[in-house]
């Protein structure tokens, strides 16, 4: 009897424990957003090769991006230079403008004699080093005459990129109020440059794409401006992620800092790592208690960079000669063969989430049902897309999908008029015959 009420309870006990579970909801695994917690109001990292987005967070509201926009005047300074419109020694002399701001040292800056002459090179690494402002205007005078002219540069090469909801106001970073009055016809007194995450980052992307030189510069951690003479400024980099700094990283040689009470702490940065190199963007970081420090945009970075290192890998998602069940091949008109084999030219990698590396599949997409003969080996008949089948893929920085072409494996030459002629009749009969039964 014991034994019977024993057993009883335990049917009882798993039924309940049955039904509990049906009611029960088992949370989702977190999402990168939530798995980073990052402390930012925007932020993006991609792959630096394939510009591949990893990770966003608010990666398309335009917020501040104070010092990080000398990234834009860094591209048309390299871009005059390899076009031969400036040279690195060419020299500029000082106008009023330049000369007040760089005396202003409550921003950074190496000041200028009024009077004085200094090479390109000289301004250049003052403002890829140190974030010198009075050095980039006149870097920006330079190449367009004035600043205000340059910022209708810095718009046009902005949307010639591709890139969305940015305003350029002037050639720093600056909030325009700092600027003495002297801000660029048209721009505002108190206005400041902005972008979202995603446009930094393509702005980025581009920079070490066309430009990867100016990591030799932006990887310098000390020097000293006009070494040698009484005007000598040590110069120390603001990006304390590079080597024997004090926030370094491993890899770090870029890229541009930021910071204004309008856009608080922004960085720029990336990193190379067994061949992979990584561009992040953190806009407006702060520290656990809410407060922007150098610090809080720096453990940001250092978050993204080992999330997309630890987690990410290059994979082969397509090989080369690549053939899909169901369509190994493509109707050919007219040919001496009725069909001609199909294969993808080249192998699709890219970078993933090496957990997620089963979950990306490839979509075969024809530009045509059937080919006419003659029809050539290494024809192009489509591509290949690739779709993620479970949970949100970013995408490419510069919206490019990473497809493969289709090709034919074989040439099918053209059947003769004889054969065609008797072909033609063998399908009207064919029809003729399916019409009457």
């Amino acid at each position: 009897m014991k034994t019977s009420r024993k057993n009883t309870w335990l049917r009882l006990i798993m039924v309940s424990a049955l039904l509990l579970s049906m009611f029960v909801t088992i949370p989702k695994a977190a999402n990168a957003e939530d798995e980073l917690n990052l402390r930012v109001k925007g932020a993006i990292l991609i792959d630096a090769d394939s510009g591949k987005i990893l990770y966003q967070k608010n990666a398309d509201k335009s917020l501040g991006i104070a010092s990080m926009s000398k990234m834009m005047t860094e591209y048309i300074l390299l871009d005059a230079i390899n076009e031969g419109k400036i040279t690195w020694d060419q020299k500029y002399k000082v106008t009023e403008y330049a000369y007040k701001i760089s005396q202003n040292r409550a921003l950074s800056n190496v000041p200028l004699r009024a009077d004085g002459e200094y090479s390109i090179r000289e301004l250049y690494e003052a403002m890829a080093i140190y974030s010198a402002n009075g050095a980039t205007i006149a870097i920006a005078e330079t190449i367009a005459g004035s600043e205000t002219e340059f910022v209708n540069m810095m718009n046009k090469k902005a949307k010639k990129m591709g890139l969305k909801n940015y305003t350029f106001v002037n050639s720093t970073g600056l909030n325009n109020a700092q600027l003495d009055g002297m801000e660029p016809a048209g721009t505002g007194k108190t206005a400041e440059n902005k972008m979202p995450a995603k446009s930094v980052a393509k702005l980025a992307y581009h920079l070490l794409k066309d430009h990867p030189d100016v990591l030799k510069t932006s990887s310098i951690t000390k020097k000293t401006f006009r070494e040698g003479t009484d005007d000598a400024i040590k110069m120390s980099n603001w990006n304390f992620m590079l080597p024997g700094l004090v926030f370094q990283y491993e890899g770090v040689d870029g890229l541009k800092t930021g910071t204004t009470d309008f856009a608080g702490y922004c960085f720029t940065g990336t990193a190379t790592r067994n061949g992979t190199r990584l561009i992040a963007v953190v806009l407006d970081a702060v520290d656990a208690k809410g407060e922007g420090t150098y610090k809080a945009r720096f453990d940001a970075t250092r978050a993204l960079f080992d999330y997309g290192f630890n987690q990410f890998t290059t994979e082969e998602i397509v090989p080369a000669n690549h053939t899909f069940k169901g369509q190994k091949t493509i109707p050919v008109i007219d040919g001496k063969e009725d069909k001609v084999n199909i294969a993808t030219k080249e192998a699709i990698s890219m970078m993933v989430k090496t957990s997620d590396r089963d979950l990306y599949k490839p979509k075969l997409v024809l530009d045509k049902k059937e080919l006419e003969a003659p029809v050539k080996k290494g024809a192009v008949v489509g591509h290949v897309e690739i779709e993620k089948t479970e949970g949100k893929d970013y995408g490419f920085i510069d919206g490019e999908v990473n497809n493969a072409e289709v090709v034919t494996t074989a040439t099918v030459e053209k059947s003769g008029w004889i054969s065609r002629a008797f072909k033609g009749i063998g399908n009207f009969f064919s029809d003729l015959w399916n019409k009457i039964f």
